[in-house]
């Protein structure tokens, strides 16, 4: 069996609530004003996305440094669609990775190839329910 995950959370100020997981580190996640919440941090669905931004760019990162691919800097751009309806979950997740420096187009691909096909458990679990695709961009 694997690791098990536990998660507080904890009721700031109408819809404002805080929580934390296993690595003891708080979010805080909020709502709309309409809904009674005051805009002070992101949206649970919006934290899925980056959750699989990190998921992912943490693994292309980790990958192209075990390469020694050099590189200036590293950016993900995620869009996605919703559904119109309750439960208005993502249908659509589109992953753009960017990289820049002068860095092997065969060595970026397998990089994220690797992240999608092995490591990132986030983008394994959302594409269970949504359709994921990919770009990506070189930089030099």
């Amino acid at each position: 069996m694997g690791e098990k995950v536990k998660v507080e959370l904890k009721q700031a100020y109408g819809l404002t609530v805080i929580a934390r997981a296993n690595s003891n580190a708080w979010v805080v996640m909020d709502g709309p004003e309409k809904f009674n919440g005051h805009e002070a941090g992101p949206r649970p669905m919006e934290l899925l996305l980056m959750g699989l931004a990190g998921c992912t760019g943490q693994d292309v990162i980790s990958i192209l440094d075990k390469m020694k691919v050099p590189y200036r800097d590293f950016r993900i751009e995620i869009e996605a669609d919703k559904a119109d309806e309750h439960p208005k979950v993502y249908t659509k997740i589109h992953i753009k990775y960017i990289v820049y420096g002068d860095v092997p187009e065969d060595k970026f691909v397998t990089a994220i190839e690797l992240s999608k096909t092995k490591y990132c458990s986030a983008q394994a679990m959302l594409s269970k329910a949504a359709e994921i695709t990919t770009s990506y961009e070189i930089i030099k």
